[in-house]
């Protein structure tokens, strides 16, 4: 898919933002990507959060419009960047993992849509969730440096390739994982180790690392404009410098592109 030439009705991408382990900020991951892909790159993104009863993307995008509706100035600020991006603010949609695919349809016979994103609970045993991600085009797995979460990270994607992708019971094109909640205080010897053994697998690692950082968990409040995860605003290009979400999302178009 190239942004430059016309997409064909039914040729949306599929991908998920999927991980076994909770608290490796999937959801954030997604929303910032979602964010940046829409309203920076100029892509048109739906987002199904089916990470039922949680619904963290869903209910931002509730706040953020409650928000708004009491406050003139965000208001003001909405239209604005409304009108300078000539699009209005990327679909999300209330689901559960059961009925994703039957929302996904709906959701794409009604928009004009490049990549949905689909937001899974952390765990294949969830009903739903597998068949689910069995139909995605492709599944970008984060990674921490933490041993427990790259086992279950790597369990997952073996476990996944093994017994769907190559069985042709997936239609998943890719695999690739990338390191999240990175540190430059850590030592450097399990990223070189991980990133040696992981090609080896078979996989894929992306080159951008993002960072642990407090600007990931900067939303939009009454009394805080400049916002870096906003389900309707833009990333403010001050914090979006040293994110790395730019050079991940650049990883990401190449992959889905190639």
């Amino acid at each position: 898919m190239n942004k430059e030439t016309s997409k064909e009705p039914g040729n949306e991408i599929f991908v998920a933002i999927s991980s076994q382990k909770g608290g490796i900020g999937k959801s954030t991951i997604t929303t910032l990507l979602s964010n940046y892909l829409h309203n920076v790159a100029g892509y048109n993104v739906g987002v199904l959060d089916c990470d039922h009863p949680q619904h963290s993307i869903y209910l931002e995008r509730v706040r953020e419009l409650e928000l708004i509706e009491h406050d003139e100035e965000l208001k003001a600020q909405a239209c604005d960047v409304f009108r300078k991006t000539g699009k209005k603010a990327f679909v999300i949609t209330d689901t559960n993992p059961v009925d994703a695919l039957d929302q996904a349809e709906v959701m794409t016979e009604d928009e004009d849509l490049d990549i949905v994103f689909f937001d899974l609970p952390g765990t294949i045993n969830s009903n739903g969730v597998l068949k689910t991600l069995s139909q995605m085009d492709y599944i970008f797995v984060p990674i921490s440096a933490d041993p427990f979460v790259i086992d279950s990270a790597l369990q997952f994607v073996e476990l996944f390739r093994d017994k769907l992708m190559t069985t042709g019971k997936a239609r998943t094109k890719d695999i690739v994982l990338f390191w999240t909640m990175t540190d430059r205080r850590e030592r450097t010897e399990i990223y070189d180790m991980y990133d040696k053994v992981i090609p080896e697998m078979g996989f894929r690692i992306l080159n951008t690392r993002l960072p642990n950082s407090v600007r990931f968990r900067r939303e939009l409040t009454d009394s805080q404009k400049a916002v870096f995860r906003s389900t309707l605003f833009p990333p403010d290009m001050a914090l979006l410098k040293g994110s790395n979400i730019k050079e991940l999302a650049e990883e990401f178009l190449a992959t889905i592109n190639q």
